[in-house]
């Protein structure tokens, strides 16, 4: 089997809601990754998304994760306790948050605007704030800095995407022009591509001028971790959505 890249369509309830995420799977012969692995508990999700591929835990040789954000690394530590072989790879500003030296980013701003919601808002804001705080952990076999090529499946690019967070990063295949965007565009209910909560983005300016350096790669193929396989020409959906914020 040659190179290939599978959007891991993952549905499920959260908070009584249904919840669809698309954890992605690269992979030839001899290695298998996975990006991102969903949030705490995931395990069984995860194992059946790879058992449709006919592979499982035990033939992946990676996990990339784009940033550290409760549905992108809440099984991460349970994965590496459970599977120590799969090597935990990811930016080198982001391996802090993912190993617990410094504290979330995503925590921290949650805390910062705690005061300022109304008081209805606030109970379901503290529930928030638990869950990011029991987020475990996990140590990151090898960081990794933009534009560098990994040397597995055909060679990966790394491509340092910040705004949502400030070491987020895409995944670029220059052999099948495929970009793997993480959470730096995701797929709106209407088809467009959007960048993924504009309100709770660390650097929305910066997330807007990630978006304009994808518009540097040939892209043919394009998986959002939220809303899949993109649909459409992905060079005009990228200038329609920065046109959407131009000033």
């Amino acid at each position: 089997m040659s190179l290939y890249v599978k959007p891991l369509r993952i549905e499920f309830e959260y908070n009584g809601m249904p919840q669809v995420i698309t954890p992605s799977l690269i992979g030839d012969q001899q290695h298998a990754f996975l990006v991102d692995c969903g949030y705490a508990g995931f395990i069984p999700h995860i194992e059946k998304a790879l058992d449709r591929h006919e592979l499982s835990f035990s033939n992946l040789t990676g996990l990339i994760i784009t940033h550290h954000d409760l549905d992108h690394v809440g099984s991460l530590a349970e994965i590496k306790r459970t599977h120590p072989h799969i090597r935990i790879i990811a930016h080198e500003q982001e391996a802090p948050y993912i190993d617990g030296t410094k504290t979330s980013l995503r925590l921290e701003q949650a805390l910062a605007t705690l005061c300022h919601l109304p008081e209805k808002e606030q109970p379901a804001a503290k529930e928030f704030i638990c869950t990011l705080k029991i987020i475990e952990p996990s140590p990151v076999d090898q960081t990794i800095s933009d534009c560098e090529l990994l040397p597995w499946c055909e060679g990966m690019e790394i491509i340092h995407t910040p705004g949502h967070t400030p070491g987020h990063i895409s995944i670029y295949l220059p052999s099948s022009r495929t970009l793997i965007a993480g959470d730096a565009v995701v797929i709106e209910n209407n088809g467009e591509l959007g960048i993924a909560n504009p309100q709770h983005t660390l650097d929305l300016k910066e997330a807007v001028r990630s978006v304009q350096h994808l518009l540097g790669y040939e892209v043919d193929t394009l998986i959002c971790y939220h809303g899949g396989h993109f649909q459409g020409d992905v060079r005009s959906a990228l200038q329609r959505l920065l046109q959407s914020y131009a000033p």
